[in-house]
C-alpha cells in the first residue's frame, strides 16, 4: 500500500524479544552499502550474513536474490524447519496499525523460533520526543535486527546510521521491498521462471511500483508500467546493479498489459492522499483491473495486489474473488518471503541457517 509521508512524532511498535545469544557477535559499525558473497566451486551462493541494512533491496545481488527466494520456497514448503531465531531479538517498529506486515513479520518471527511481543506507541519513549539516534543505539544493544514501517525515509535512514544492527524496510514513502520479495515469490510459483516473463504495473507510481520496477528487473522481469500524467514513476529511475529485466514507463494500459503475464494494480487513495482523494479517482479511472484488460493481456494473465483493495476502484470484485487472481498468496507469501529475509540478516556467515 503505498505510504504518504505522515508526521513521525508518534509511533506504533512491536517488538519481539527474547534472549540474545551470548556467542553472537554484531558488527559495531554502520552498514556499507552493497552485500557481501562468496560464490563456491559449484557456483552457488554461500548463505552469510548481510553486512548492509535492507532499505531499498539495492543492498541484494541478483544471486543474492535468487537464493532468498530459493530459501523461501523452502520455507514455505517446510515452515517450521529453521530456529533461525531462537535466543535472538527483532524489533518492528510500526508508524501505524498494519494487517500484512504485521500479521506476517510476526508469525513468521514465531515460526523461527522468536517470541513477538508487541508495544504500544505510549509505552516507548518516542512518543515523548527520544531521538532515532538514541532509539537505534538502544535497541542495537538488546535486538539483532530492527524493522521499520514508517512514511519518510529519511527516518529509516538515520535510524540505519546510528544502528550496529540491520535494518530493514517494512514500507516507507518510497519503497516497499518486502512487498516485493513476496511478489516475486509468486510470480515465481505461478510461472515457474523468469526468463522471458513479464509484469505489467497499473495505476499509482507509487512505492509498491517503484519496488517492483527495482527487484523485479534484477531477478530478470521485464515490467512495464502505466500511470497518468503526474502519477509516473521518474524517468530516470536507475535501475540496480545486475539488473537484467528491462523497465517501460507508459501512460496507456493498453500499451503496458501488451504480452503481460500478470497485472499488478494497488489502491488509488493511500494512507495521506484523503485530501486529493477525488482528483485522484478522476485521473486513475481508466487504470482498473478488470476481466477486459486482462483480456488484452497474455492468454492466463492473472491480477496481483498487495492490498488492501477497494473493489470497484483499482480493481473490480469480480477479478479480486475470482480464479484469474493470485492475490491471496502474495498476501501469504509475506510471510515466507521475509523469512528468507531475516535469515539472511541474522544467520552466521560460517553456514546456512540452523535447521
Amino acid at each position: 500500500m503505498a505510504f504518504n509521508s505522515p508526521d513521525v512524532g508518534v509511533f506504533e511498535v512491536a517488538v519481539v524479544a527474547v534472549a540474545v545469544e551470548p556467542e553472537l557477535e554484531l558488527d559495531p559499525q554502520p552498514a556499507t552499502s552493497s552485500a557481501v558473497t562468496q560464490t563456491s566451486a559449484t557456483g552457488h551462493v554461500d548463505w552469510r550474513t548481510m553486512p548492509p541494512h535492507f532499505l531499498t533491496g539495492a543492498e541484494l545481488s541478483a544471486a543474492e536474490l535468487n537464493a532468498l527466494l530459493d530459501r523461501a520456497v523452502e520455507l514455505k514448503a517446510a515452515p517450521l524447519s529453521s530456529r533461525a531465531l531462537a535466543g535472538r531479538s527483532v524489533a518492528l517498529i510500526f508508524q501505524k496499525p498494519s494487517t500484512r506486515t504485521r500479521l506476517s513479520f510476526e508469525v513468521g518471527i514465531d515460526e523461527l523460533g522468536g517470541h513477538p511481543v508487541v508495544l504500544r506507541a505510549d509505552e516507548l519513549q518516542l512518543s515523548r520526543g527520544e531521538s532515532l539516534r538514541d532509539t537505534a543505539l538502544v535497541l542495537s544493544r538488546h535486538v539483532c535486527a530492527v524493522g521499520v514501517r514508517t512514511g519518510p525515509d529519511a527516518m529509516l535512514a538515520e535510524l540505519a546510521e546510528y544502528s550496529s544492527v540491520p535494518i530493514f524496510n517494512m514500507l516507507t514513502a518510497l519503497h516497499h521491498p518486502c512487498q516485493a520479495l513476496a511478489d516475486l515469490l509468486t510470480l515465481r510459483e505461478a510461472l515457474g521462471t523468469f526468463e522471458g516473463a513479464q509484469i505489467a504495473y497499473v495505476g499509482d507510481g507509487n512505492n509498491v511500483a517503484r519496488s517492483l520496477a527495482l527487484l523485479g528487473t534484477l531477478a530478470g522481469l521485464d515490467v512495464a508500467v502505466a500511470s497518468p500524467p503526474g502519477y509516473a514513476l521518474e524517468e530516470d529511475l536507475a535501475l540496480l546493479d545486475g539488473a537484467t529485466g528491462s523497465l517501460e514507463l507508459h501512460t496507456d494500459p493498453l500499451d503496458a498489459v501488451a504480452g503481460a503475464q500478470a497485472l499488478y494494480t494497488d489502491v488509488w487513495v493511500s494512507m495521506g492522499d484523503e485530501a486529493t482523494a477525488d482528483e485522484r479517482r478522476t485521473a486513475l479511472a481508466r487504470y482498473r483491473v478488470d476481466d477486459a484488460l486482462l483480456d488484452a493481456a497474455a492468454p492466463g494473465a492473472f491480477a496481483m495486489h498487495d492490498l488492501p483493495a477497494h473493489p470497484g476502484e483499482e480493481i473490480t470484485e469480480e477479478v479480486l474473488y475470482g480464479s484469474r487472481q493470485r492475490v491471496w498468496d502474495q498476501a501469504e507469501n509475506r510471510r515466507h518471503a521475509q523469512k528468507a529475509l531475516l535469515e539472511l540478516l541474522v544467520a552466521p556467515a560460517d553456514g546456512p541457517p540452523p535447521a
